[in-house]
């Protein structure tokens, strides 16, 4: 069997999620999201991770300790599937061109939901971040050249390196079916990423199969639903095609999804 990523249990808790997108007031929305204990990688997945699983001639040496980048989330969704065959595990994911669904009561690998990234980044902090940022994350302060090798700065109390900066991380979630259609969520930041974006509430979305140079992955693996359930851990079909459904004249710019 291909070594896999050592993960980290990650208890049971609540986490706020805040969307910039305004409410019925005007306002950004804050959300409180239950957790149920999931398990969470230890660092972004590594080149060498991610070559036992899918490349006959896997990268050694330095190479092997760097987040795997560039990366698509539909690349992610596979090796989550071949990964959870190589382990005994029930696949998370059933594919169908490029439609995805989570099967959330699968014990297999998977990519977090935002509530769960969110949840094990901030580590029971309440700050932008869980500790100074020269010292937890790799950064644009630093005027690095590319990733660097996973671990490097001090990890959050949780266990977890590279939550902030180094690359960022694909999720789950749709960024904004309204919006953005089929793009997905990213978070962490990555090593050309400034302050701002190196905080734990921040998100951005692309193209499921956008090949962006600074993004990776961390992967997740628990069942946290029953079989066909689609909610779970601050995620929901049902809000995603709501949220897909704009009502009125459509702003300039907005693709909503239609298959959401």
């Amino acid at each position: 069997m291909p070594t896999l990523p050592q993960l980290i249990a990650i208890p049971a808790g609540v986490v706020e999620l805040r969307d910039a997108r305004a409410g019925a007031d005007g306002r950004a929305t804050v959300r409180s999201v239950a957790l149920q204990a999931f398990e969470i990688g230890r660092t972004p997945l590594t080149r060498a991770e991610y070559d036992a699983v899918v490349d006959p001639t896997p990268h050694a040496g330095a190479a092997g300790s760097l987040p795997v980048h560039p990366v698509t989330w539909f690349a992610a969704v596979r090796w989550c599937n071949l990964a959870s065959d190589a382990a005994g595990y029930g696949r998370a994911y059933l594919v169908d061109g490029r439609r995805v669904r989570w099967d959330v009561s699968a014990s297999g690998f998977r990519l977090p939901t935002e509530a769960e990234w969110e949840w094990a980044c901030r580590a029971g902090s309440t700050g932008p971040r869980y500790g100074p940022l020269d010292e937890i994350a790799w950064s644009a302060a630093e005027e690095l050249d590319g990733a660097q090798p996973v671990a490097g700065k001090a990890a959050n109390a949780f266990g977890l390196f590279d939550t902030l900066g180094n690359v960022w991380e694909w999720c789950w979630d749709y960024a904004d079916t309204a919006r953005y259609g089929d793009y997905r969520s990213l978070r962490g930041g990555g090593w050309a990423d400034s302050e701002w974006s190196l905080r734990a509430s921040v998100r951005r979305g692309s193209a499921p199969d956008a090949v962006l140079e600074d993004v990776g992955f961390r992967v997740a693996r628990g069942a946290v639903g029953g079989p066909g359930a689609e909610a779970a851990q601050g995620w929901s079909a049902a809000s995603d095609r709501d949220r897909a459904e704009v009502r009125g004249p459509r702003p300039i710019g907005w693709t909503p999804l239609r298959d959401a």
